[in-house]
């Protein structure tokens, strides 16, 4: 698969807003997939084929504990592939926030 597929699959799960929701609820750590399903007014099977998408997309990671499936969030996978696109479209705001913004301790370091 080339980066620019790899993209498209990421934007494609980006696309819906359910989707983006479960991301955010994943930003704190990991969460059953019935504790996801909570948190939404639909139905489980939808939230089970949201995930799944996300999964296919790599923007989340599964791992089962006894008879739960447990979700977290692929903070890397999601950085790289925004970042990809972001660096092609606008590049120089890029350059811009690497060279403005620095944490604290690099910055004191420095």
């Amino acid at each position: 698969m080339t980066d620019a597929q790899d993209e498209a699959g990421a934007f494609r799960a980006l696309a819906d807003p359910t989707r983006r929701q479960i991301l955010e609820d994943l930003r704190d750590g990991e969460l059953a997939a019935g504790e996801i399903a909570a948190r939404f007014a639909i139905s489980a099977p939808s939230i089970s084929r949201h995930l799944g998408v996300l999964k296919g997309a790599g923007l989340v990671t599964e791992r089962r504990e006894g008879n739960r499936i447990l979700y977290t969030l692929a903070e890397e996978r999601l950085a790289l592939c925004i970042g990809r696109f972001l660096s092609t479209v606008c590049p120089e705001q890029i350059v811009l926030r690497h060279t403005t913004w620095r944490p604290r301790a690099q910055s004191e370091g420095s």
